[in-house]
């Protein structure tokens, strides 16, 4: 077993199957998505889909320290010897800067990890946010509506979603973009 990808999908596993189920299968989906979005990245597919199955590797009850996943997650991949764009993939992943900038994290998050702005950025973002839960598919929109209402109004996912959201709609244009470009 030597790519990535095999490895990120056993560690997953391994810190999220038994003890957060229902987050599991949400990962599990996301991964087989960003599969499928390979060609998007190129030469990077094996990482995207590494960084599919440990992008919320962060809210594994072994894992979590600050209490904010992207961070958490990133920290621990970075300190467990992964490498440091990885662990950047997951830190960003699914406009986590807002989410960091509400928590009072911001500045951490952007001292410690280089954030990308790339095709496997986006695809991971589009693979993470069209896909529910449960791993069910949705729509963006669908997906975000979903968040709101699990949070509630006065949340903070749901305050940093308000300010995140064109960020987001951008990043999934761009992927389905890529996707409609895409060769058949």
């Amino acid at each position: 077993m030597s790519r990535l990808q095999d490895v990120a999908a056993q560690v997953a596993e391994r810190h999220l199957a038994v003890v957060m189920p229902n987050r599991w299968r949400h990962v599990q989906a996301v991964a087989r998505k960003a599969a499928g979005l390979g060609a998007l990245a190129a030469r990077d597919a094996d990482l995207l889909v590494a960084a599919a199955w440990l992008h919320d590797i962060g809210y594994a009850p072994t894992i979590t320290d600050t209490g904010f996943h992207a961070l958490d997650g990133a920290r621990w991949l970075r300190a467990s010897g992964y490498n440091l764009r990885l662990a950047a993939l997951v830190a960003y992943h699914s406009c986590a800067q807002y989410e960091a900038d509400e928590r009072g994290l911001g500045g951490a998050l952007e001292a410690e990890f280089p954030c990308e702005l790339s095709p496997t950025a986006d695809a991971l973002w589009y693979a993470d946010m069209t896909t529910g839960p449960d791993g069910q598919d949705l729509t963006v929109k669908d997906r975000l509506a979903e968040i709101r209402n699990r949070y509630g109004p006065d949340d903070l996912v749901t305050r940093f979603w308000e300010r995140a959201e064109p960020a987001l709609i951008d990043s999934i244009r761009r992927t389905e973009e890529r996707i409609a470009n895409q060769p058949m």
